[in-house]
């Protein structure tokens, strides 16, 4: 899947919200209980910030809008970085 989901016949955009900033993967795969995120540059760092500082990660779109994220695995190949991200709980996203 694309980093975007359909709804209603119009095309939403699925982003990682990483504390205050909107992150757009460069590819997203639905998992079981989360997400694979293909990320590069700022949206990796950003992420992985977060992953060991404690911020907050969250996904806006799709069938898991509102969840908050656990960094569960980063596979690194190439210049691929692969995240997974599971669901940990839904949340008020303001």
């Amino acid at each position: 899947m694309c980093a975007s989901a359909r709804k209603n016949g119009t095309e939403k955009r699925v982003e990682l919200i990483v504390g205050n900033k909107r992150v757009t993967p460069k590819s997203l795969r639905r998992i079981p209980g989360g997400v694979e995120a293909e990320l590069a540059g700022e949206g990796l760092t950003s992420v992985l910030d977060a992953t060991f500082g404690g911020t907050s990660i969250a996904l806006s779109g799709g069938d898991l809008d509102h969840h908050a994220l656990d960094v569960t695995d980063i596979r690194m190949a190439g210049a691929t970085t692969t995240v997974t991200l599971l669901a940990t709980r839904e949340m008020a996203l303001h």
